[in-house]
């Protein structure tokens, strides 16, 4: 796919060349001055006329006529050079592969120099471009009768530059990584859920396990009851598709300490329970799981690139229905801490199975707590369709989650959590908590749920409940499953510094 060369780009032969054009330059230097040179000058007429747009993100065709070995010049604007940032320059590079994926070229070479700057490194360059060709890419075809004719794809991109070829070769790597680990888990959600079932997402996590020699563990419905799991148990009672608790660890150290949990929703669908959805907001509730897939990509990443810290992946997965037997509004129920609920809403049900979830991973020796869910539509109507909610009860751990977040441009907002937050998730009358105090706070309140089962351990909560799909196509992937947080818990633990 990826071919890392160090020749002259312009006498390399293939459909199409990428360039970097910054600012509006009155005459061009470095490669592109021997670019504009084989063109007698008239690259730089056209960034005057405007027929080249130097604006962010702005996409320009131009045919070479044969006055270089590429048959297209895709001039991609890149703004002032002070303003462009690493997300940017991904997003311009989304736009362009779309492009070109869309009209059927095959054959791409990028001339990586010309995107270079100072406060963007040549790895900056080779990771976005890399992570931005998986992402831009990726489509998810469904189950529409195929046409006979191939598609065309694009089956190589070459990657020329002056810079030293093994670094770049690594940074395109982990890009990469991190690209098609997102599409991984974009495509678990797009799964509907009579595709994607319990028992089908713990045979796929095994799969992931065999691939990259991580411990796996299922447990089955009659182990969780030996272990008194009662709170998923609960959820999974309305159901005839057993639950499953999923776990992969893996270890990066020689010892098993400072581990990493990574704790995902896996409901793979929800209609509510006895508490049951509307017409229209059971729609979509395939998507019940994309925490579950969310830490099913970032174990992937942490599968190809083997970071040394020591991660356990914990998903409770169950479907939430509706039956003679499902569990209702007064049921009190007890999870394997010991901990009695009060269950007032069936429809929320992510945070019971979350409760027996964060308990196993402490019992897996988890020392830190990251947990990924589409929790709440309180977390829609507080933040927007653009920004994951979260929750913490430690700030130098939550840190750390917010720096990885930043670096890899997924947006995350603090909420808070008060004693009069926990006091409400503790004002059940006949039980030691409630699983819904009231729809004022909703989403503070599920966190709050949630982080009664973390106790003392440091804890980041995650909703994603309006940033784990999209209903508009964007530079960086399609309308549907944005398979977001893979990247913010795969670079956390990759960055990890443990808490003195």
């Amino acid at each position: 796919m990826f071919k890392i060369m160090n020749v002259n780009p312009f006498e390399e032969s293939q459909e199409c060349l990428f360039i970097g054009v910054k600012d509006t330059p009155e005459k061009f230097d470095g490669l592109l001055a021997q670019l504009d040179e084989k063109f007698e000058n008239e690259l730089t007429e056209l960034v005057k006329s405007g027929d080249i747009s130097a604006k962010s993100k702005k996409i320009s065709y131009v045919h070479t006529f044969k006055k270089i070995g590429a048959k297209r010049l895709v001039c991609i604007g890149l703004g002032k050079e002070k303003e462009l940032t690493f997300d940017v320059l991904k997003e311009a590079f989304g736009k362009a592969f779309k492009k070109v994926h869309a009209n059927g070229i095959q054959s791409i070479a990028i001339a990586l120099d010309t995107f270079f700057t100072d406060s963007i490194s040549y790895d900056d360059v080779a990771t976005a471009l890399s992570e931005a060709f998986a992402l831009s890419t990726y489509e998810f075809t469904g189950y529409k009768k195929k046409s006979n004719e191939p598609e065309k794809r694009i089956e190589e991109v070459k990657i020329i530059s002056e810079a030293d070829q093994e670094e770049i070769e690594a940074a395109v790597t982990v890009g990469y990584a991190y690209g098609k680990a997102t599409n991984s888990a974009r495509t678990l959600v797009n799964l509907p859920g009579n595709m994607l079932t319990a028992t089908d997402l713990a045979n796929y996590a095994e799969e992931l396990g065999k691939k990259y020699e991580f411990e796996v563990e299922i447990l089955e419905k009659e182990e969780m009851e030996k272990l008194g799991m009662g709170a998923l148990l609960a959820v999974n009672q309305g159901s005839i598709e057993p639950p499953k608790m999923i776990v992969l660890k893996y270890q990066g150290k020689e010892q098993w300490e400072d581990v990493i949990a990574l704790v995902g929703k896996g409901i793979t669908f929800d209609t509510g329970g006895y508490s049951l959805k509307t017409k229209t907001g059971i729609v979509g509730m395939k998507t019940d799981m994309g925490g579950a897939a969310a830490v099913l990509g970032a174990m992937e990443v942490i599968g190809e690139l083997r970071p040394e810290q020591n991660v356990v992946a914990v998903i409770p997965s169950t479907d939430n229905m509706i039956s003679g037997s499902a569990f209702k509004p007064d049921d009190v129920i007890t999870s394997m801490s010991g901990k009695t609920i009060e269950v007032l809403n069936t429809d929320a049900e992510g945070r019971l199975a979350l409760a027996d979830a964060v308990t196993y991973a402490k019992h897996h020796g988890a020392n830190y707590i990251v947990d990924v869910a589409t929790l709440t539509g309180g977390v829609i109507t507080a933040l927007g369709l653009d920004k994951t909610g979260a929750i913490t009860n430690h700030e130098a751990f939550f840190e750390q989650v917010l720096e990885a977040s930043h670096e890899s441009g997924e947006f995350i907002w603090r909420l808070p959590l008060t004693e009069n937050d926990r006091k409400r998730v503790r004002g059940s009358k006949i039980a030691d908590l409630n699983n819904s105090p009231g729809s004022e706070g909703h989403a503070i309140m599920g966190g709050a749920f949630i982080g009664e089962f973390a106790e003392e351990t440091p804890w980041v909560h995650l909703d994603i409940a309006g940033t784990a799909d999209t209903k508009k196509e964007y530079d960086l992937g399609p309308a549907g499953a944005t398979g977001v947080m893979v990247r913010t818990l795969a670079l956390l633990v990759e960055r990890f510094e443990p808490i003195k």
